[in-house]
């Protein structure tokens, strides 16, 4: 698999630290903070190099007055709002897919500061401003970056990653120009939604 990590977006991440401890049994560590991207996060291992991302506001930011990443200003429960899949060649990735007829968008610099005061740095695609439903992931390429699983907690895994939208054919086609089409199950359904399939110390749990 290429998924680098699951968003979980939510309104209040202290709060979904608890409530999905309670849900897998394991409680997620903090990530950090965006700066001037109004977010912070915590995170939980999903395996060998993945993971998953809780990402919501972040009250350090009080006055950020801008368009939370993924969505976020519309969320008001947790839930799996998009994932990103690793592209350690992610201009040869993004070259390719827009030949192939998808543009990924620009590709764009990153970081985070973390809770010791290091600064997290890394590359991702932007996705453009034609994603409604957020299914389609991003690329993401680490560079010379700790990869953030390798300090998270462990104790979940993720099993198989699952898309329902109402034309997936053209999901399909979509991913297929970014190479991840292997990565996620894709079916017909009402509206876009994604399903991940976890292993926890809590037996088996669909986050959604």
């Amino acid at each position: 698999m290429t998924v680098d990590h699951l968003v979980y977006g939510v309104p209040d991440v202290g709060r979904a630290i608890d409530d999905l401890e309670r849900l897998l049994g394991v409680r997620a560590s903090p990530g950090g903070r965006h700066p001037g991207r109004g977010t912070h996060n915590a995170l939980i291992t999903l395996g060998s190099e993945r993971y998953l991302e809780i990402i919501g506001p972040d009250p350090g930011q009080p006055d950020f007055r801008g368009t939370l990443p993924f969505g976020l200003n519309a969320v008001r429960k947790g839930r799996l709002v998009t994932w990103a899949a690793k592209a350690p060649d992610i201009e040869r990735r993004i070259a390719e897919a827009r030949r192939l007829g998808y543009d990924p968008g620009d590709l764009l610099p990153r970081s985070r500061e973390q809770p010791d005061g290091t600064v997290l740095r890394w590359r991702l695609s932007s996705l453009g401003d034609r994603h409604d439903d957020w299914l389609v992931p991003f690329l993401i390429d680490w560079g010379s970056s700790r990869h953030p699983s390798t300090s998270a907690p462990r104790g979940v895994t993720l099993r198989r990653l699952r898309a329902a939208h109402p034309d997936p054919n053209a999901l399909r086609k979509t991913l297929k120009a970014l190479g991840v089409t292997s990565d996620v199950v894709i079916e017909a359904g009402r509206a876009a939604r994604l399903f991940a399939e976890l292993d926890s110390p809590h037996g088996p749990v669909e986050l959604a």
